[in-house]
């Protein structure tokens, strides 16, 4: 029973994160992955909008797109050295720039699931075993 109650509260903790990432796509802010797997995890998790990904060109090249937009951004790259190493570099490129970049939604998800997936693209995967895992039901349901 505590591990189900275990699962429950990681779960509801996991999908109000993403509830906030999906509000943040509505509202028009970019998402930035590293990969198209990345953009597929999230489409499949009912996050969609403007998903862009960081990868097959240079940094500086897709800061300087991202600026344009003058949107605010929310960086998503996965936990791993790579993933933070390009996380500090575009938040870098981009405040600068004085856009608004959140970095706080990766670093909550981040703390929720290290222990057991690494990266962006495992996280539909992941919600979908703890949704298993805890009855097959939302957590908010259960309120």
């Amino acid at each position: 029973m505590t591990d189900l109650l275990e699962y429950r509260n990681r779960l509801e903790r996991v999908e109000e994160l993403l509830d906030e990432l999906e509000q943040r796509a509505i509202l028009g802010e970019i998402i930035i992955v590293e990969g198209k797997r990345d953009v597929l995890s999230l489409n499949k998790l009912g996050i969609k909008g403007n998903i862009k990904t960081a990868s097959h060109q240079p940094l500086l090249n897709f800061a300087e797109l991202i600026e344009r937009s003058g949107e605010n951004v929310v960086i998503l790259t996965d936990w791993d050295r790579r993933g933070d190493i390009l996380a500090s570099k575009i938040a870098g490129y981009l405040e600068h720039s004085g856009i608004e970049v959140d970095t706080d939604i990766r670093m909550r998800l981040q703390s929720l699931v290290k222990k057991e997936i690494k990266d962006i693209e495992s996280v539909y995967t992941y919600v979908t075993k703890l949704r298993q895992l805890a009855g097959n039901e939302k957590w908010e349901y259960w309120l």
